[in-house]
């Protein structure tokens, strides 16, 4: 399993590169802020955990930087990077070096590297700076996120995944239909199945903030949706709905650990129907509808 960086931003990018330094350099990375940076997007002063090996670490004065693309199958021997590497790097490394701020330095991207590149980059580095460096590219960086997969976790890459993963097209073909329907607001004493909604809420880790946000405002609309899924002309989409909240359920029960608030689960789900189903486009305010309604309903999630 590999996770599609380019789809990071720049600056989750640069928090990704700052969580393995904290593993393989140490908890003395230090991170700046954004804007001009000479150079350095972190550094890291002092004896390497286990970088570039345990046995013989680095011990000085660590030069981080972090170089993301947002290009597919992007390479280190791409026109760009080497314009990158010839017109920013090796400046910034050398104003560096004329201050006494660098031992080594560190440059990683998510490109891919060969290992001809490998040597060649080096060598660059060598002739036109003298500060012993390593360029960590794409591969590496996805092996370290297997080895430490908590980093993973702490950035929320799994939504790069998208692993909750089901067949759309019954829930986008019920979306559809009834989207046709005016809704109707229907008083909040006549919503269905009314429930201890702080223990659901609690049990499934669903912020406060997003039900009453997001959630509580369709509240009103809920006894329509049940109207139109007990009418026995729409037996066909009661039945796509129960199929549709099966398989949802039982994705949430494998996934639910890469997940940490109930609303990244919901989220997700939305953002799947939608990218699988564009013509749902001008209609996602009943995809979140339905969605939300699936909850509440104790369709999807733990029941309380």
């Amino acid at each position: 399993m590999n996770y599609p960086l380019e789809n990071l931003t720049d600056t989750e990018f640069e928090k990704l590169v700052a969580l393995i330094c904290e593993r393989i350099l140490g908890m003395g990375t230090i991170v700046f802020s954004k804007g001009k940076d000479g150079g350095k997007d972190a550094k890291f002063e002092g004896k390497a955990n286990k970088f570039p090996s345990e046995r013989e670490p680095w011990d000085g004065k660590i030069v981080i930087q972090a170089k993301h693309t947002s290009r597919t199958n992007s390479s280190c021997s791409d026109s760009d990077f080497k314009s990158i590497i010839k017109n920013e790097v090796i400046p910034a490394i050398n104003n560096l070096k004329n201050n006494n701020d660098i031992d080594y330095y560190l440059l990683f991207t998510n490109k891919k590297l060969s290992g001809i590149q490998d040597k060649k980059i080096e060598d660059i580095f060598d002739e036109n700076t003298n500060i012993e460096n390593r360029v960590i590219a794409l591969e590496r960086i996805q092996l370290w996120l297997k080895e430490y997969p908590n980093i993973a976790k702490t950035l929320h890459l799994n939504s790069l995944l998208m692993p909750l993963d089901f067949y759309e097209n019954d829930i986008r073909e019920i979306v559809q239909s009834f989207s046709k329907i005016d809704l109707k607001k229907s008083k909040l004493s006549e919503i269905p199945q009314k429930r201890d909604i702080e223990l659901k809420n609690e049990i499934n880790n669903l912020s406060k903030v997003y039900f009453n946000n997001a959630i509580k405002k369709n509240l009103i609309y809920f006894n329509q949706i049940k109207e139109f899924l007990e009418n026995p002309i729409n037996d066909e989409y009661l039945n796509k709905y129960q199929n549709t909240i099966d398989d949802i359920n039982e994705e949430i029960i494998i996934h639910r650990d890469e997940y940490d608030k109930f609303e990244e689960v919901i989220n997700h789900l939305f953002k799947y129907v939608l990218n699988n189903a564009p013509e749902l486009h001008d209609k996602r305010s009943f995809l979140r509808l339905f969605l939300h309604y699936m909850y509440y309903n104790c369709d999807i999630g733990k029941n309380e």
